[in-house]
């Protein structure tokens, strides 16, 4: 189903309301923080009731069946429930910049991107706001909004609440950070990682199925999962593709990503104080090859 079949047949409705009550005692990312959202409690990421965004604005800079020609309608929302010690967005997602909103305008500036002729409306770190992003599109849907919705999400997620998602989201765009439970504690404070994040992934896929593009080279529908090098190995990069040729298919596309740098607290940080080498990029695309995963990008 798609989510205006969703919407006519009150489905949507009905699953918006399933994660609201969520919120009472959240549990809607891995973390499980038990606070009580409706009453303005915080847990792990920070987020409230009200959806907080930094930004709302044309993205040209996302992979190339996102991006297209006339960019991504990308909306950043703040906080995250990772905490990376090398976060680039830190301001937004740890710092917590940004402004509350209702729903209602939220869904306003879903339907201000989609004015702009924006390919899609890009989500990044959305998981903490489901509900409420359940609720600005159902606000949006009779108003003519009708765009493919991007979830571009740290890969650390709970299969049951992506689930409220089947039909919603058309293109999944997650990470896979890590394939160490202990790096990605050391990191990014998020145990259990490697098990959660693939059980994730193999649920979006499940949903959307492999990436699809229409005549003029934009994705419609699928999965592109972004894999970060990092110093040292310790992204678990060459375990990571492995795991994905043998589990989710080599025609799966992969972003690998190179624009590491010690960002935030990573200059502090023993083994990611560092920019990678050009050589730990070129073992990365090394291990694509070996695993005969020829779909997605790779960085100059």
């Amino acid at each position: 189903m798609t989510y205006q079949e969703l919407y006519q047949s009150g489905e949507l409705l009905q699953r918006i309301r399933e994660a609201f009550r969520r919120l009472k005692a959240c549990d809607l990312c891995p973390h499980d923080c038990g606070v009580n959202r409706i009453r303005g409690e915080r847990g792990i990421c920070n987020a409230g009731l009200l959806p907080r965004i930094a930004a709302a604005s044309v993205h040209t800079g996302e992979e190339p069946p996102i991006s297209g020609s006339k960019g991504s309608g990308t909306i950043f929302l703040s906080g995250c429930s990772l905490s990376c010690r090398f976060c680039q967005n830190f301001p937004i997602s740890q710092l917590g910049n940004g402004q509350d909103l209702s729903t209602r305008v939220l869904a306003e500036k879903m339907l201000r991107l989609q004015s702009q002729q924006v390919h899609n409306i890009n989500f990044v770190t959305p998981t903490h706001y489901l509900p409420q992003l359940l609720a600005a599109l159902w606000l949006a849907i009779p108003l003519g909004f009708k765009l493919p919705l991007v979830w571009n999400s740290s890969g650390y997620e709970k299969r049951d609440a992506l689930q409220l998602l089947d039909g919603v989201v058309n293109i999944y765009l997650p990470d896979m950070k890590y394939a160490d439970d202990e790096v990605a504690q050391q990191l990014s404070r998020a145990p259990g990682y490697r098990d959660i994040n693939r059980t994730a992934v193999a649920e979006m896929l499940r949903q959307v199925g492999h990436l699809q593009l229409d005549d003029h080279g934009l994705a419609t529908k699928g999965v592109i999962i972004r894999h970060l090098v990092l110093p040292g190995e310790l992204s678990g990069t060459r375990e990571t593709l492995g795991w994905i040729a043998s589990n989710l298919g080599r025609q799966t596309h992969i972003s690998l990503m190179r624009q590491y740098f010690p960002a935030h607290r990573a200059p502090d940080t023993p083994g990611i104080s560092r920019k990678i080498t050009n050589g730990e990029y070129d073992r990365a695309e090394g291990w694509l090859e070996e695993f005969g995963l020829e779909n997605g990008w790779v960085q100059d």
